[in-house]
């Protein structure tokens, strides 16, 4: 039993004995370490996938275990080569501890890529990009409901963000058919929470941005009942929070369609409940209702919201309102002190000066070139320019009324804005107050009041110099225009009004070359320069560069759609460069902004008949004449028109029109005692003729005439006529003695085209070319009455000219009359081709 014993005790004391048989490696146990750190092996751990896929590995143990997967915990390895389990309390291994006497391992070695196997020839990869690329992930199952839910959210807010997308662009309908494709999601959304059972996970806010973008696009496209409707249903429903405020959107479009009464309730009802925290909402609110009570003329409502918010928070367009509604109710005394409280709103907007960057700090010099033109400075300038224009709109309205006079009103309103911060604007109300002077035809105050800025500063002086200039001109007093312009473009270079003065007085000047610079100079300047361009394309136009001027005026009908002036010119050059068709468009679209312009009428009446067009032609002559009835220019045309067509009654209302408007002239009343013989009424004629006589009696056309009607009708007053026509002749023969004596050839050229009364050979070439009917296409009927004595000039009864007692009918040879005897005989009506007795020709 004792040698027993003693065989176990040496057993077991062999168990703690380590017998060297071998060498071991002095690194062998730096490679083993817990097996929660092994990041090789997870692509195979299942356990490992698992958690990953799923939430399982969210969830902490609830009780200590060994760190291990699912497979089983895998025991610690020591240096002495022992594994023991490492126990924590949640799964990590325990750090800074010794377990059964085991040395922590190294875990600095192999993160640092320290292995055993480095010496069998393994490749260094710390990273274990040789193990290649991860499983891909197990695809999501949307089949689930809530996966659809989501993917239905998910459709519902990019429907909400393309509509509003679209209405940013302009594209209103596409807006619209948007947003109702989102409300229809969102409701069959609503429908699958219901049947998943998640009807309490109700989106609101998704609910409240559907309906909201629904009623905002319903308004856009004027769909305004649809829209009430819209606001109802999400002011109605108590689970949306601060659904009240869009009772300001329904009062707006109550506004739009007039319904002040409606408009005012609903803004008071989104002012009730609206807090006082919100200040700046509530000022807003109370701003339309002021500007709704100014609508419906209840002036004294309306100044009363203004006066809340002038105290409350005061801006320069309540503070405009205010004057207006004072100016309404003609309170003077209220007017100034809500003129004072306008010029003293604070802008909030900061010194230009901080614009400016200092020379010693580089940094700070390119900081501030950055925000000098960034929309914050753009929006600053933007308020500042309204504020000037709401200023200077309020002291022109309310100067004249303020005082006794508007002089004394605008110094006033000057004194008050020379004491604010709007200095600067002193000077314009002095310029407007010239510029009122000439609105009453003051131009000598006007003058003298321009006449103080020069000398001021640049910019104010440059403005009065181009108003006196520009004044100047108009009174065509050039040399005083010219100074005025050279002074403008002294001060500021840049002035194009200025540039445009100094191109007219040299325009005028005949240089057009160059007031074509001082025009393209402008331009250079101020490209929107519209007067410019115009001048511009005139002076083209003056220099035969047609091309040129047809580009400058078709830029400026991209600028003026409607200006008829424009049109016209385009009208014009197009028939310059032979091209009259363009020429006629151009005249319609004038005529489609002016619809009665007489003059654009018969130009247009002037271009068909240059076609050929008579029936056109005479439309638009006739438009013409109905609407201005003494241009003398369409009525001869209309006169001639008739005369060729056979209806000289219809002849005689126009020639008695010219007659009318020139009695100094004889040639109109010949035309009309020649339209009363064409149609068959002798008496009438002759009764024309001698009072055409007793009017000019020595006018040998008329006494011809008479000789004429008298021989054919057998009256007695032949012989005297004769006897009148003989002396007549002869004075006209020693005249032009006299006239061939004392001048030259062209002399007598020009005194014979100006004489009141033509000599047989000129009506002999004026019946040739006037009232013979022409088939040439383009010949015009005024164009052939203008080769008569001149329409402008007055008659001369001492004219000379040859002597001739032959005469041709101004009207043409009369139809012949209808063949009705047996005997053939022609009728020949027309004195022009008889010839006169020997007992009354002139010896």
């Amino acid at each position: 039993m004792s040698a027993s014993l003693l065989h176990h005790a040496r057993e077991r004391g062999m168990e703690n004995v380590h017998l060297a048989v071998e060498e071991e490696d002095l690194y062998s146990g730096y490679n083993d370490y817990n097996p929660t750190f092994d990041s090789e092996e997870l692509e195979n751990d299942v356990g490992f996938q698992q958690a990953v896929r799923t939430s399982h590995g969210r969830r902490p143990p609830m009780t200590a275990k060994f760190p291990g997967t699912a497979i089983g915990a895998r025991p610690l390895a020591s240096s002495f080569g022992a594994r023991v389990p490492v126990a924590s309390s949640m799964g990590r291994p325990i750090t800074g501890a010794v377990q059964d006497g085991a040395a922590r391992p190294m875990t600095a070695v192999r993160p640092a890529g320290y292995t055993s196997s480095m010496t069998r020839g393994s490749t260094f990869d710390p990273l274990g990009q040789s193990r290649g690329p991860a499983a891909p992930l197990e695809a999501k199952n949307e089949d689930t409901p809530e996966e659809k839910i989501k993917i239905l959210e998910k459709k519902v807010n990019d429907l909400i963000e393309e509509s509003c997308m679209a209405h940013s662009t302009g594209a209103l309908q596409l807006a619209l058919e948007k947003a109702k494709e989102a409300g229809r999601k969102e409701r069959t959304l609503v429908r699958q929470r219901e049947q998943s059972g998640n009807a309490d996970h109700v989106n609101l806010d998704l609910t409240y941005s559907v309906l909201l973008n629904l009623a905002n696009q319903y308004a856009n496209n004027e769909m305004f009942p649809e829209a009430l409707n819209s606001y109802q249903v999400i002011v109605k429903n108590k689970m949306f929070s601060n659904a009240g405020r869009l009772k300001v959107n329904m009062a707006n479009i109550y506004v739009r369609q007039k319904s002040y009464p409606k408009a005012i309730k609903f803004y008071r009802m989104a002012l009730d409940q609206i807090s006082n925290a919100h200040k700046e909402m509530r000022i807003k609110i109370m701003q339309n209702i002021g500007v709704v009570f100014v609508r419906m003329g209840q002036y004294s409502d309306a100044i009363t919201s203004f006066e809340h918010i002038m105290s409350e928070s005061p801006n320069v367009k309540t503070g405009f309102n205010l004057i207006l509604c004072y100016y309404a109710i003609g309170d003077r005394e209220r007017m100034k002190k809500a003129f004072q409280k306008l010029i003293s709103v604070p802008l909030g907007v900061d010194d230009e000066d901080k614009y400016i960057p200092s020379s010693d700090d580089s940094d700070s010099g390119m900081v501030i070139e950055a925000i000098r033109n960034d929309r914050l400075h753009q929006m600053e300038r933007d308020l500042k320019v309204l504020a000037e224009k709401y200023i200077m709109t309020a002291a022109k309205l309310i100067a004249p009324d303020i005082e006794t006079s508007f002089v004394t009103g605008f110094d006033w309103c000057v004194d008050m804005v020379k004491s604010s911060q709007y200095v600067e604007l002193a000077n314009d109300l002095e310029i407007n107050k010239a510029i009122t002077y000439l609105r009453q035809k003051d131009f000598n105050q006007a003058v003298e009041t321009l006449k103080t800025f020069e000398k001021k500063d640049s910019r104010v002086k440059s403005a009065a110099a181009t108003n006196l200039s520009f004044l100047y001109f108009l009174e065509k007093d050039y040399e005083q225009a010219d100074r005025y312009a050279d002074l403008a473009m002294t001060a500021d270079r840049y002035n194009p009004a200025a540039l445009i003065n100094k191109g007219n007085t040299v325009f005028i000047k005949q240089d057009h070359e160059k007031a074509g610079e001082f025009y393209k100079e402008a331009l250079r300047n101020d490209s929107s320069c519209t007067e410019g361009l115009y001048n511009l394309g005139l002076t083209y136009k003056r220099l035969n560069r047609l091309e040129e001027a047809l580009d400058c005026f078709l830029k400026l009908h991209a600028i003026l759609r409607n200006s008829a002036q424009v049109m016209y010119q385009l009208s014009s050059l197009y028939e310059l460069l032979e091209d009259p068709q363009q020429a006629i468009e151009w005249l319609i679209q004038v005529l489609s902004v002016t619809h009665t312009d007489p003059r654009a009428l018969a130009r247009l009446g002037e271009l068909y008949d240059g076609e050929g067009d008579k029936s056109q032609a005479l439309q638009y002559y006739y438009e013409s004449f109905r609407y201005f009835p003494s241009n003398i220019d369409v009525i001869e045309w209309l006169g001639a028109y008739y005369i060729e067509t056979h209806f000289c009654e219809k002849a005689i209302q126009y020639f008695e029109r010219a007659t009318l408007i020139q009695p100094t002239q004889v040639k109109w009343q010949l035309m009309v005692a020649s339209c009363y013989r064409r149609s068959g009424n002798y008496q009438k004629a002759l009764e024309t003729y001698k009072d055409i006589h007793r009017k000019f009696p020595e006018n040998v056309e008329c006494l011809r005439f008479l000789v004429r009607l008298c021989t054919d009708m057998g009256l007695q007053d032949v012989q005297e006529y004769a006897t009148k026509l003989k002396k007549a002749e002869k004075m006209k023969e020693v005249r032009e003695q006299r006239v061939k004596a004392g001048r030259e050839g062209s002399a007598r050229s020009r005194r014979e085209g100006r004489e009141g009364s033509a000599g047989e050979s000129d009506v002999t070439v004026a019946t040739g070319q006037i009232w013979s009917i022409s088939n040439t296409k383009g010949e015009r009927l005024s164009a052939k009455m203008r080769s008569l004595p001149g329409s402008n000039e007055p008659y001369e009864a001492s004219s000379p000219g040859e002597i001739d007692a032959s005469y041709l009918d101004p009207l043409g040879p009369q139809v012949e009359r209808p063949k009705t005897g047996a005997m053939k005989r022609v009728e020949d009506d027309d004195f022009a081709d008889e010839e006169l007795g020997d007992d009354l020709l002139p010896e």
